[in-house]
């Protein structure tokens, strides 16, 4: 009994100092935008190359092994545990034992959260560190962006391959092109230079479905997840996302933008109509809601074999729509507004500013 005590204090005790170290970390990147800069580009960078590189070995998503680990971990022990100290079977401190371990693993779950994530969102954006710089634009320039990736997915969708119902589908396995795709990517942009590890599928896609999730980092386990079960077209975008994550850039619209070039410049037909379709979709959305008969006109441009994708596409997330998906929406616009993006999931739409800013900028149309 004694011992057993004596463990239990040194599991609150641990459990403390880690807990406190997190949030230290945490707050003091939120008042030192210059130590989050420091951390991410020095310190976190090595977390990716080490934690990355382990996590890269397993061929499946290893985050996603230890979650069903976990859960399985949490209901056989605590449900043993409980049941006996029910029946008195065994002391109260030994399911305080239980408790203070679930107490202890929270802890290092949350510190590891800090390190490989939470830093992240003090730091420089990705546009102030690529000089894209985000201006006011008129309801005409975004329209004029709009045909200019009207245009360009027009010209892509012949070039890809096709199902026996129209529907895209990826050239070959995507997760080492993705790779590659970022890699290239930081040639041009000195700030997304270093080690990417393979994107993996969910094994159990189901779980980012419900929640109307196309992809996921996982930041215990420093890895770029994404759902393997939704239309092909989404696949490349939403790994190259994933990926921008750890470069450590962790606003979600400067990680669709990142995608949206590292796509567009990657040279695999495949991901090119990935990145102009998914920045296709961003921006007209946004010229609809700004100029609904400009919107009109664009839309009616768009060639009928891209039509197939996007009715796959609604298709598929529309049997996912329900009450877990509004939670799960809730949950994530408040865990972006809690990390400094204001506008909470409306943040991913922001990245038709940066793509406005950089056709007008770099394409001058």
């Amino acid at each position: 009994m004694r011992d057993c005590q004596k463990e239990n204090a040194k599991k609150r005790k641990t459990g403390c100092i880690v807990l406190a170290a997190g949030f230290a970390l945490f707050f003091l990147s939120r008042i030192s935008h210059s130590f989050a800069q420091w951390y991410s580009e020095n310190v976190y960078s090595v977390w990716v190359g080490s934690i990355g590189r382990i996590s890269g070995v397993f061929p499946c998503s290893l985050s996603e092994l230890l979650l069903y680990l976990l859960l399985l971990w949490l209901a056989v022990t605590g449900a043993v545990r409980i049941n006996r100290a029910i029946r008195k079977k065994e002391e109260k401190a030994v399911l305080y034992s239980w408790l203070w371990s679930a107490f202890l693993l929270a802890a290092v779950l949350f510190c590891l959260y800090v390190i490989n994530c939470g830093i992240n969102y003090q730091r420089a954006s990705f546009s102030e560190s690529s000089g894209i710089l985000i201006r006011e634009y008129s309801k005409e320039e975004l329209k004029k962006v709009c045909l200019k990736l009207t245009d360009e997915v027009n010209a892509l969708s012949s070039e890809v391959k096709r199902d026996k119902n129209g529907i895209m589908k990826m050239d070959a396995e995507a997760g080492e092109r993705a790779a590659a795709a970022m890699e290239k990517l930081g040639n041009t942009y000195g700030v997304l230079s270093g080690y990417y590890p393979k994107p993996k599928g969910l094994l159990v896609p189901w779980i980012l479905s419900v929640q109307n999730l196309s992809g996921i980092y996982s930041p215990f386990t420093v890895e770029a997840n994404y759902n393997s079960g939704m239309t092909d077209y989404n696949v490349p975008f939403t790994m190259c996302h994933e990926l921008s994550h750890l470069r450590g850039f962790m606003q979600e619209q400067e990680a669709n933008f990142i995608a949206f070039l590292s796509c567009g410049s990657s040279g695999e037909r495949d991901f090119c109509y990935s990145g102009k379709l998914m920045g296709w979709i961003y921006c007209m959305n946004v010229l609809r809601k700004a100029d609904y008969d400009a919107w009109e006109e664009v839309r009616a441009g768009l060639l009928p074999e891209i039509e197939a994708d996007l009715d796959a596409n609604h298709e598929f997330w529309a049997g996912y729509d329900g009450r877990i998906a509004e939670v799960s929406n809730q949950l994530n616009n408040t865990y972006l507004k809690a990390n400094g993006q204001a506008d909470g999931v409306k943040s991913y739409d922001k990245m038709v500013d940066l793509i406005v800013a950089y056709y007008i900028d770099k394409e001058k149309i």
